[in-house]
């Protein structure tokens, strides 16, 4: 199962109502961040969900407004926050920006009492643990290395109920074996094989998250029978040729491959001020009906066989009492 929280999904310059763009991937003990604009510690500390295992940032590309925030985060982990290391993922020319970000914040040459580790992205594979894989998918905007994210759960083999009481096993460790894959003797010297009780191999949930893109075609593969997509909705339809001219996608183009690639349910972010949440919705919606524009703070629970629970963190920052000593400067895209 994947978490997903946005922390700001305002494109270009923020809002009233959204932040720049920042989200968080969860996945059993592991925390992924995706993008970092100004703003994103505090829209964090308002989730409730804290510093705590914040050690991986993926960069989708090296616009400021998707990098401004990770010298004001650095800054308070390093002062603040227990934490031994901070891996920054991005291609080439993001790392060359994060790395002049990081030396006006710490000096030139000089990093936090903690390990900045930035870590060149390439495609292909990223993370692997006995769960899930995370995978970088090379897409298209301005400018050479930009990304999008393929979290998948590893395939499953179901344990079949009903053949393990036909066989007469008992419950407890005896089944947790088997459904681990071990062979297993029962108390009467029978031995069962896992093939016995387990089906044939399901594949586990699939959550796909692009930032700024100015053509699908490189996700229509990657977005395949995916359980969430996530995808920009800068410009609707109206003004696409200023979206062709700054390198975006209309909320038409990506309904357009929600519909295409079969996938369960869309998720817009990346908003512009000039439009409506409602005239976002509307014209994607007029493609693919199983859309929705996130707002700040909204979190999607994305399971294989279950519907993808929504809900909007904001009631839990009246929860959660925060001693606020971030630091850092904020400052604008380009």
């Amino acid at each position: 199962m994947f978490e997903l929280v946005f922390l700001g999904t305002s494109a270009s310059a923020p809002s009233v109502q959204r932040g720049l763009s920042s989200a968080l991937v969860m996945v059993n003990e592991h925390r992924f961040m995706i993008d970092c604009g100004e703003g994103t510690q505090r829209q964090l500390l308002r989730t409730g969900l804290g510093f705590r295992r914040l050690d991986k940032i993926l960069l989708t590309h090296g616009h400021l407004d998707h990098i401004l925030g990770l010298g004001g985060l650095a800054s308070t982990l390093g002062r603040w926050e227990a934490l031994e290391e901070l891996n920054i993922y991005g291609g080439a020319m993001t790392l060359a920006r994060v790395t002049m970000l990081m030396e006006v914040v710490f000096g030139p040459g000089q990093i936090p009492n903690f390990g900045v580790t930035l870590n060149l992205l390439e495609p292909g594979l990223l993370f692997e643990d006995k769960n899930f894989t995370l995978t970088a998918v090379p897409v298209q905007h301005r400018g050479p290395d930009c990304f999008a994210f393929l979290f998948e759960e590893k395939e499953r083999r179901p344990f079949l109920a009903e053949k393990a009481e036909a066989l007469g096993i008992p419950h407890g460790p005896v089944r947790r074996d088997l459904t681990q894959g071990l062979p297993v003797t029962l108390p009467d010297g029978r031995v069962i094989q896992p093939e016995d009780v387990l089906g044939p191999p399901q594949r586990g949930a699939r959550l796909l998250f692009a930032g700024d893109i100015s053509h699908t075609g490189s996700l229509h593969k990657p977005a395949e029978a995916t359980d969430l997509l996530v995808v920009e909705a800068t410009y609707l339809e109206v003004d696409r040729q200023l979206a062709k001219q700054h390198g975006h996608i209309t909320a038409a183009a990506a309904a357009r491959l929600a519909r295409n690639a079969g996938v369960r349910q869309l998720v817009l972010h990346h908003v512009s001020r000039r439009y409506t949440t409602q005239q976002v919705l509307d014209e994607a919606k007029a493609i693919f009906p199983d859309t929705v524009v996130a707002s700040d703070l909204d979190s999607f629970s994305v399971h294989k066989d279950k519907p993808i629970a929504t809900r909007n963190l904001r009631q839990r920052q009246q929860q959660v009492v925060v001693n606020d000593k971030t630091g850092g400067s904020e400052r604008r895209e380009q």
